[in-house]
């Protein structure tokens, strides 16, 4: 069977770099997003034996998208999986925060998904099991009080977008899954004041395991959202 080939944005550090190790020992072959590639290509192509390829891609410029997905292909000769990890944060509510700030967060939690998964489908579409996975948020199932405003809507309209893709791309064997975990143990929160205490958050490398998971299952068991989280709630 030929590897299959799995895109990934943000994995330059933190999640996005615990998941393209993860899919590395997995087998799969990885087309790593991120600002520098020139960098990370010296830093972890060693134990990658040829399987993995570094491009650039800035969630504010619409022309890398297309780029990234247009190199992926020429290079590996095919898409089977994409997982839209690259996101921020930013503290917006109804007393605080830019409307600046407000568009970054789309432009970067919402439009940059919506690209590449517009770029992608089509050659998911070919392998007849290509997967999207959105890292989504908890703050995509709810809204918790001294949370960002700004960023729960951006997490609400990516599980929208998941379910989305799952009607775009069914017939082809295409599934998605929004992955909604609780506080990682990233640079994205550090030390939020609403955050979960550092002890209790997840590692990036649970949920790298969790996204190896959804990506291992066949068409048959779609799984179209996957919720971990770090704290008791009533329904989530």
């Amino acid at each position: 069977m030929e590897t299959r080939v799995a895109m990934i944005s943000g994995a330059g550090r933190g999640l996005g770099a615990a998941i393209a190790e993860r899919l590395l020992a997995d087998g799969w072959s990885v087309s790593l997003g991120m600002r520098n590639p020139a960098k990370a290509q010296a830093d972890m192509e060693a134990g990658a034996q040829g399987r993995m390829l570094c491009c650039r891609f800035d969630s504010a410029d619409a022309a890398t998208a297309q780029s990234w997905v247009d190199q992926t292909v020429a290079h590996f000769g095919r898409i089977d999986a994409l997982v839209n990890n690259a996101g921020i944060l930013r503290m917006v509510d109804f007393e605080q925060g830019s409307e600046e700030d407000l568009d970054d967060l789309w432009s970067v939690n919402v439009k940059a998904p919506f690209r590449l998964i517009r770029a992608a489908l089509p050659h998911l579409k070919q392998t007849g099991q290509g997967r999207v996975v959105n890292i989504a948020s908890t703050d995509a199932k709810r809204f918790r009080g001294g949370t960002s405003v700004g960023y729960a809507m951006t997490k609400h309209a990516l599980l929208a977008m998941t379910q989305a893709v799952r009607f775009s791309g069914w017939d082809e064997g295409v599934r998605a899954t929004a992955m909604c975990p609780g506080a990682i143990d990233t640079d994205l929160i550090g030390n939020a004041p609403a955050a979960t205490p550092k002890a209790d958050r997840l590692q990036p490398e649970t949920v790298a395991g969790m996204v190896a998971f959804v990506l291992s299952l066949p068409n048959q068991a779609s799984v179209p959202e996957l919720i971990s989280n770090t704290r008791l709630e009533s329904f989530i």
